[in-house]
């Protein structure tokens, strides 16, 4: 059976008896856009314990897989059709399976934990921004959609992601509003909006201009996110080496504090304004006390003459970029074109955020 992503060794790799499960296991897989390789018995097994990305196998498998001290790996799961069996968990713990799961009642977790090794499944995990305003009308969400369209200019897959369910809906912004897809409303990502999520699952729900960047928005009425689902589906993104761009509120909403809590960075865009700086005082606070990597986009103009200097002494946090105001941006807008394509202060400030989240990455890899 030919690998349809990667190499062999990359496969996902099913021990079972049973005909019936195993026919939920290809039928699932082939929903996850995976090849599956059947081993036979337990020698084939374990040729392929170690090097295969998820080893699912049923109890008879972990039976006779026990007793070959293969080792402890990540990604077993031992499958099970119905309510599990009392023995189940003995030879769980026996094989070191993570997970136990009953089919058909576990089918979504299990189709996203495969879509999991697809693609992207060896790649290195991805990067996680999050944009706020520090006041009303800072221009958070423009600066979020032309770093998003930054990233995608890199040949970076881009998840575009909307926690602000009063800012009108990000997909106005980005070129997405007319495409069919999900919006938050209408994404049911079970057990409380939480969980896993697989991030090919996103992208065949979710409106995408042109097939790099996908763009989850909010409605135009009604409420944003929960916690768990926002993170379940930042965390896809991340699982799959994308950059994963959002757009938060500058109320410090549950939502907000989860989202800031697994992002590698926070931009924080402030006008250089005395008012704004008060306000984006407060916007800081909550988050520099989660300790979130905080850094600034100050904006001009600058009508009372402050600096990016000024700003970044006032927040006690360091400057990605200072910024002139772009001409002729709202008229843009207001026609619809997506920010941040044109050279132009805005460009100059998403370029700017990308490359600190890439220096980010090669720092992560040095350590």
């Amino acid at each position: 059976m030919a690998a349809r992503y990667g190499t062999a060794e990359r496969r996902v790799v099913a021990m079972t008896d049973d005909e019936e499960l195993l026919d939920e296991v290809v039928r699932l897989a082939a929903a996850a856009e995976v090849e599956l390789e059947r081993v036979p018995d337990a020698a084939g097994l374990r040729r392929r314990w170690h090097t295969a990305a998820l080893v699912l196998v049923d109890e008879g498998a972990a039976r006779a897989a026990g007793p070959l001290r293969l080792g402890r790996r990540d990604g077993v799961v031992l499958l099970c059709r119905g309510d599990p069996p009392g023995t189940l968990w003995e030879h769980a713990v026996g094989v070191g399976a993570e997970h136990v799961v009953s089919l058909p009642e576990g089918e979504e977790w299990l189709v996203a934990e495969l879509a999991d090794t697809g693609p992207r499944a060896d790649a290195e995990p991805g990067r996680v921004v999050a944009v706020v305003g520090g006041r009303g009308g800072a221009g958070a969400s423009v600066l979020a959609v032309a770093v998003a369209a930054c990233a995608r200019t890199r040949g970076t897959r881009v998840l575009l992601v909307d926690c602000d369910p009063l800012g009108g809906g990000l997909d106005l912004l980005a070129g997405a509003e007319e495409l069919e897809g999900l919006r938050w409303s209408g994404l049911a990502l079970g057990g409380g909006g939480g969980g896993r999520v697989a991030a090919a699952s996103l992208h065949e729900a979710l409106p995408s201009p042109d097939g790099m960047l996908t763009v989850l928005a909010c409605d135009r009425a009604g409420a944003g996110p929960d916690p768990g689902a926002a993170v379940a589906v930042v965390e896809a993104g991340r699982r799959a080496g994308e950059v994963v761009v959002c757009d938060l509120p500058r109320h410090p909403t549950d939502t907000a504090l989860a989202v800031a809590d697994v992002a590698d960075l926070v931009v924080v865009v402030v006008p250089a304004e005395v008012r704004a700086v008060a306000a984006a005082a407060r916007v800081v606070e909550p988050l520099a006390e989660r300790g979130a990597v905080l850094r600034l986009v100050v904006r001009g103009p600058a009508p009372g003459g402050l600096d990016a200097d000024d700003v970044a002494n006032a927040l006690g946090l360091d400057v990605l970029a200072s910024v002139d105001q772009e001409p002729g941006l709202g008229r843009s807008l207001d026609q619809g074109k997506v920010p941040g394509l044109r050279r132009g202060p805005l460009q100059d400030a998403a370029e700017a955020v990308v490359d600190a989240l890439e220096a980010g990455a090669q720092r992560g890899r040095a350590a």
